[in-house]
């Protein structure tokens, strides 16, 4: 807990992390609302069982029907026949 100074009494102030970090560092980039689709999109292919990396190959392509692909591994579609079918 800091201290209250005394009248008079003239104290540095802390050095916070932020005040140490570069502008470069301090950029950030905001989320723009195609990269939340597609993160919500690559989430739940994972969810079905996609594997991460196919996951996230698979959100970014837009011609890929999202429910049809969750389907597909849910009616017991094998995994690489599903990703023939889809790609």
């Amino acid at each position: 807990m800091s201290q209250i100074p005394q009248q008079g009494e003239i104290r540095s102030a802390a050095i916070t992390e932020y005040e140490r970090m570069t502008a470069a560092e301090l950029q950030i980039s905001p989320e723009t609302e195609l990269d939340r689709i597609e993160r919500w999109r690559a989430e739940e292919l994972v969810r079905a069982g996609y594997d991460p990396s196919d996951a996230l190959a698979l959100a970014a392509r837009h011609d890929i029907d999202l429910h049809f692909a969750v389907e597909l591994i849910k009616q017991g579609c094998p995994y690489e026949t599903a990703l023939d079918i889809l790609i």
